[in-house]
């Protein structure tokens, strides 16, 4: 692995759209194509990358709205991690590991020539496939951990406890709003 380099294992033809096309023209491309992303290209300049957790916000924040109405670069992220072609893929993959990315679009003076997947790397290393496991479970837990702090921070607020009467910081327990006392006593 020490010696396998980017441009080795990359993809060189990757799937591409300008980025005025549509969402909805990005998820055809990618379900025809079965990829889970697509980069955005214009004069052969990366200047977008539309995955499927961004076409998964849009629904969930806009469940009425036409996929075919919003233009991809819209949606893409501002700031896009890439990497070049000369570097080891153990460096891409470490900063697959740091970011929580599972793909990296490959730049070359300042030109997108392919795009490198952890897939791509796992087919000529086999060997870490456990570090990838890894990965995945810091990630879950990561997430998970999220989860915990946004349901806290929304779920808590001053109140007057409906079982003791108190006045304190509550949290929706069994249908009703409790202080911690009574929580912990039930």
């Amino acid at each position: 692995m020490k010696n396998l380099l980017v441009s080795d294992v990359m993809t060189r033809d990757p799937v591409v759209l300008p980025p005025d096309s549509s969402l909805f023209d990005c998820v055809k491309k990618m379900v025809k194509n079965r990829i889970s992303s697509v980069l955005l290209v214009q004069d052969k300049k990366l200047v977008g990358l539309i995955s499927q957790k961004d076409v998964m916000w849009v629904l969930t924040k806009k469940p009425a709205v036409d996929l075919r109405s919003i233009r991809s670069i819209d949606i893409s992220p501002k700031k896009l991690a890439t990497i070049k072609p000369d570097f080891t893929i153990r460096v891409a993959l470490d900063k697959m590991k740091k970011l929580k990315f599972e793909r990296l679009p490959v730049i070359y003076e300042n030109q997108l020539v392919g795009v490198v997947t952890i897939k791509d790397i796992l087919i000529f290393n086999p060997e870490i496939y456990p570090e990838l496991e890894e990965m995945e479970k810091i990630r879950e837990q990561s997430d998970k951990l999220k989860r915990v702090q946004r349901r806290n921070l929304r779920s808590i607020t001053p109140g007057i406890c409906e079982e003791c009467g108190h006045s304190d910081f509550l949290q929706f327990f069994n249908g009703m709003k409790l202080c911690e006392s009574c929580i912990s006593s039930m």
